[in-house]
């Protein structure tokens, strides 16, 4: 049931955003043909997951389409988060009420965007995040065992957390921080080792920075833009997101009235640790004045990822745990009290199902398989899909996935066509991979303002580099024919 609530709260989108990044990645492992210019947008980061061809070989393997194998992938692994969280549930207290609320807030929450790290806690499209995190929550539940009594769990914990790497190094990485935190702060000489991780921590930031190569002025130029990398460029009630979540453990770990076992107390502690470890590294080696943002590259900031789905369970357990165990005399106040949880679940769920329709206010809610979409710029691109052939080249203007009312559609998924690298996603793509830079920088900047450009400016820009057709504004001026136009954009022959 919350499966399905989270589904029909949070919507279905699996070509917005990095969802489309992915799909990208899987079409071009099931037909190499496709994307046959920047072909390294495309496949770069699949040296790093086993994402793609995992998804690939269950298309192959089942004979479904692949829009129904992301889809059923997506609902499996909203299952599978919802039981991983209750598994950690389970280890920390006994009421079977309060796990339930702690993994229904969780639900209500799935898409909470996490501070200013350009990520949500969960997703509501598939990735790779889709799969490395409920296993790294399955890796943290076995972490709190006793693994003298129970080896077991031990083995468990590493093959989830092997899992996990397979599909998101990056974000298995600092599950692996979290649970090596947990274990330290279940021995006896916490501060001195705590003070010797951290030093060492930061000596390899150091060691890592100091020993950087040199960037070039286009991968500099992509850094930059990735703001969130960047402390200094939060606004303040951005900065509350990384300060609220540490001082949420503080009081939780400090509560009396709930039935947490002591196993609570250490993992808040270990939150709170990773939290302050991981911000300390991006206040020192994640700035966009320094000659080399290497450290920056690898986002330390994104452990409140994992932290966040630590705080909605808790908080959940919390609320539940605080209104069942105030007695009231009045039978009336006690049955109101017991029944806030629920309220409360439930008004976050319509708070986050408005947010997510106004996140995507052109698109259907849920995008299902075959399921036709009304917003005007997937048509463009399913009509590219279609009547364009598969060699084509085209260009967009850089920034057209924040574009209102684009709603982050992305086009390579969508339209299986190439394109040159835009501002937004390619350029997360190249400040990652420097080898990418110089053709982000090259492509993006030919991009810029695309529809508000006149005509030989903007042929002047695009014929040397190949490209062959466009995607354009409705009202941008243009003499070349544009076989397929609607009321916001048409797709344009040059």
């Amino acid at each position: 049931m919350l499966t399905l609530l989270v589904l029909l709260v949070h919507g279905y989108h699996p070509l917005a955003e990095d969802g489309g990044l992915y799909v990208a990645g899987i079409l071009w492992k099931l037909n190499p043909t496709l994307f046959p210019h920047d072909t390294a947008f495309v496949t770069e980061h699949l040296r790093f997951s086993v994402f793609a061809p995992f998804v690939a070989a269950l298309v192959h393997i089942t004979h479904l389409p692949l829009p129904w194998i992301l889809f059923l992938l997506y609902l499996l692994s909203t299952a599978l988060t919802l039981f991983a969280a209750r598994q950690l549930l389970r280890r920390i207290i006994a009421s079977e009420p309060a796990q339930l609320a702690g993994v229904a807030l969780l639900a209500a929450w799935w898409t909470l965007p996490v501070a200013a790290t350009s990520l949500m806690m969960l997703d509501p499209y598939l990735t790779a995040r889709s799969l490395s995190l409920p296993l790294s929550l399955l890796a943290i539940a076995l972490a709190l065992d006793d693994w003298r009594r129970t080896p077991r769990s031990l083995f468990l914990c590493a093959l989830n957390l092997l899992l996990a790497l397979l599909f998101h190094p990056l974000m298995t990485a600092y599950a692996l921080a979290y649970i090596i935190l947990l274990r330290l702060f279940r021995q006896h000489t916490v501060l001195p080792r705590l003070a010797i991780l951290t030093a060492s921590v930061l000596g390899v930031a150091l060691l890592i920075q100091l020993t950087a190569p040199q960037e070039s002025p286009a991968l500099l130029a992509a850094e930059i833009t990735r703001y969130y990398w960047f402390l200094s460029q939060w606004h303040s009630y951005e900065l509350l997101g990384i300060i609220a979540p540490l001082l949420i453990f503080v009081a939780l770990q400090r509560r009396r009235r709930i039935a947490f076992s002591p196993a609570t107390t250490t993992l808040c502690r270990a939150a709170i640790a990773l939290g302050l470890i991981a911000t300390l590294v991006a206040l020192l080696f994640a700035r966009e004045n320094i000659a080399t943002h290497f450290v920056a590259r690898l986002q330390p900031l994104r452990v409140f990822v994992l932290l966040y789905a630590l705080m909605a369970m808790l908080l959940g357990v919390a609320l539940q745990q605080l209104c069942f165990t105030t007695r009231p005399r009045a039978f009336q106040l006690r049955v109101m009290l017991r029944s806030i949880p629920f309220c409360v679940i439930i008004a976050f769920a319509a708070i986050m199902f408005e947010a997510q329709r106004s996140a995507f206010p052109a698109s259907t809610h849920l995008e299902l398989p075959n399921r036709p979409n009304p917003n005007p710029w997937t048509q463009a691109f399913l009509w590219s899909r279609d009547h364009t052939p598969r060699n084509a080249l085209f260009a967009i203007d850089a920034d057209y996935i924040t574009t209102p009312g684009e709603d982050a559609q992305t086009f390579r998924a969508t339209a299986q066509r190439s394109i040159l690298p835009d501002h937004s996603k390619d350029g997360g793509e190249a400040a990652i991979t420097p080898s990418l830079a110089n053709a982000w920088f090259l492509g993006a900047t030919a991009q810029t303002n695309l529809s508000a450009l006149d005509e030989p400016t903007r042929d002047a820009r695009l014929l040397p580099l190949g490209v062959n057709w466009l995607v354009l504004h409705t009202s941008a001026p243009t003499h070349h024919p544009c076989p397929y136009a609607n009321s916001v954009v048409k797709v344009c022959s040059l």
